[in-house]
């Protein structure tokens, strides 16, 4: 039987392996990939993790605190632009892109091609033009729902008239190394042949793993709720039947963190609930923790901003997993190629 003293050692080295194993495996390694196209590119979440497969990317984002983020820690470079139908844009093999959640939200009002910020229609004209390889898109799951499945549906079709093969999954973050419960929609536009990532972590990693030693200091920028906030989040638990309080749970994974719970003055915000009773509100190191952003990542701008675009990025683990998926199929299609350029000499030889 352990003592005290050896179980928190365990743990301690526990939460050291998975902080560590992140910020290795998100090194961007030599460029070995072709180059991405990355548009509505936030903060570079999702190029983080092409860049740890090998691939260059340039960004195009229209939020300049994003961009200084992006530039500051990537090895491409990324534009401040807004991203309109009519955008110059250079060609690339594969384009990725996270366009704005809100037109298709459950939080929001969930007015997909009639919301100004719907992205899409930029992207599928960018897309015809540069044609490309393979399309990869993340959105929430909203996007399947209601209303919002069919402007799914008829983007792919439009994909599908451009002579790509359509395929999306709903994949969890948790189950590729993130310590957080966050499900996204994945579309992937391709010529055939592309698979999605086998999730690679049969346990998830918990808020312990990656935050514990974090979780349990009260630094000097901490910001507690105060007894009025305790009041209010006591009414919305209430009014919403919560069976566990909202708080973070040190022994699982984290509930999905957004701009809202991670910025905003509500009821449903990310917090940290103290040995002492109080609730601390999360900080941008941890919450960049549960998003899988190494700690040698480091964000630009006020706090604020800094939240959101936490909230907003795709966690580079699970972006890793799809652009490991992504080597593999444009592999496959270059051995393609030159296994038909080969039959064709063959072909030619043999007439002459």
């Amino acid at each position: 039987m352990q003592v005290q003293g050896e179980s928190a050692t365990t743990n301690s080295r526990r939460k050291l392996s998975w902080v560590r194993q992140t910020e290795e495996s998100l090194k961007p390694a030599p460029n070995q990939a072709p180059l991405v196209l990355d548009l509505f590119a936030g903060c570079g979440g999702l190029a983080l993790g092409f860049e740890a497969a090998g691939f260059e990317t340039v960004g195009y984002e229209l939020s300049e605190g994003y961009a200084a983020t992006y530039n500051a820690n990537l090895r491409g470079s990324c534009k401040v632009a807004r991203i309109t139908p009519d955008l110059l844009l250079p060609a690339a093999p594969v384009v990725i892109a996270g366009p704005p959640c809100q037109p298709f939200s459950v939080g929001g009002k969930r007015q997909a091609d009639q919301d100004q910020r719907d992205g899409f229609p930029a992207l599928l004209a960018a897309i015809e033009r540069s044609k490309p390889q393979l399309v990869l898109i993340e959105n929430v799951p909203g996007l399947l729902v209601g209303d919002r499945r069919a402007y799914f549906d008829r983007t792919a079709a439009t994909f599908e008239k451009m002579g790509y093969v359509v395929e999306h999954q709903l994949l969890n973050a948790a189950d590729f190394g993130v310590p957080q419960n966050r499900r996204r929609v994945f579309l992937v536009a391709h010529h055939g042949g592309f698979t999605f990532p086998e999730s690679t972590h049969e346990e998830p990693v918990t808020v312990d793993q990656a935050i514990g030693r974090l979780a349990k200091g009260v630094p000097k920028d901490a910001r507690f709720l105060t007894p009025k906030m305790d009041a209010y989040v006591a009414k919305y638990e209430a009014a919403s039947k919560c069976r566990r309080p909202r708080d973070l749970h040190l022994d699982q994974p984290s509930r999905t963190l957004t701009c809202r719970n991670l910025s905003g003055a509500t009821g449903d915000m990310m917090r940290i609930r103290l040995e002492d009773g109080r609730r601390r509100r999360l900080r941008v190191r941890e919450a960049a923790r549960l998003q899988s952003f190494p700690d040698w990542f480091k964000f630009k701008g006020t706090t604020a901003s800094q939240l959101r675009q936490i909230g907003n990025a795709v966690p580079p683990l699970l972006s890793l997993a799809l652009a490991k998926q992504a080597r593999v199929y444009l592999a496959a299609r270059e051995s393609e190629a030159r296994s038909a350029a080969v039959q064709t000499e063959v072909l030619a030889e043999i007439a002459a």
